[in-house]
């Protein structure tokens, strides 16, 4: 049995050249997840946006859907954690291809051991601005106004407000990646677990953490043209390019 983790891709973000090469990538990826009892992770913002309408799907996504509901006819499993640009996941990816969607950080076991996975955002509560903002774009009425509004607009909305996020800065002076690493590393001296498991900051990185048990992994971004790739099998973890 293998398990795979991907982590921001941002489908939707990049002209179309290279939205096509991480749909290639995505597409060899479900190849081999779709074999045997495999289980697929997606650890957030693997769209650049989403919001969930009753009765259209933005044009912008329609391969990986295709994608993802041949991997569900294959019978796999596939976990998916909110991101900060896929946060209100919805019903559709459940309930029309079995999709476990998750929210913050989730403990799971996989194989025999423990695991913490969750996208990374919104871990550090000193991030007053960020929170302000979350607590905007993930208000439920906020969300239901915007559904309830002329598709072209509200996606459009989303797709600015996805841009706009990509221009706020950490207050504190501390780069994303080395602030991730420090919680898992404060984290491990708390409670029992074999990996942390995240993305958010862009910056592939697997290291070992202070307690000398525990193993940090940042899955790292597919829109700089690499398409890094986290497999976990016969107990082991590494991080491999696709």
């Amino acid at each position: 049995m293998k398990s795979y983790f991907i982590s921001d891709l941002h489908l939707g973000l990049q002209a179309r050249i290279e939205e096509h090469e991480k749909l290639a990538h995505l597409e060899k990826l479900i190849g081999m997840a779709g074999q045997g009892s495999s289980e697929l992770y997606l650890v957030g913002d693997i769209l650049d946006y989403w919001m969930e309408f009753r009765h259209v799907i933005p044009r912008y996504f329609s391969s990986f859907l295709c994608l993802l509901e041949q991997l569900s006819r294959s019978g796999a499993t596939v976990h998916w954690f909110s991101g900060n640009h896929d946060f209100a996941l919805g019903r559709m990816f459940t309930d029309e291809y079995g999709v476990h969607c998750h929210y913050g950080m989730k403990e799971m076991q996989i194989q025999g051991k423990r695991f913490l996975i969750g996208h990374g955002d919104g871990l550090d509560k000193r991030d007053i601005g960020y929170r302000i903002f979350v607590a905007m774009v993930r208000n439920r009425f906020n969300q239901k106004l915007l559904s309830g509004l002329h598709q072209d607009f509200s996606i459009g909305l989303m797709r600015y407000l996805s841009r706009l996020s990509r221009h706020k800065k950490k207050p504190s002076g501390v780069s994303e990646s080395d602030f991730l690493f420090q919680y898992a590393d404060r984290l491990a001296g708390e409670k029992d677990f074999d990996y942390f498991v995240c993305g958010h900051s862009h910056m592939l990185r697997q290291e070992r953490l202070h307690n000398g048990q525990a193993e940090y992994v940042n899955l790292g971004t597919w829109i700089n043209g690499s398409y890094p790739c986290g497999i976990f099998s016969d107990g082991r973890f590494s991080l491999q390019e696709l």
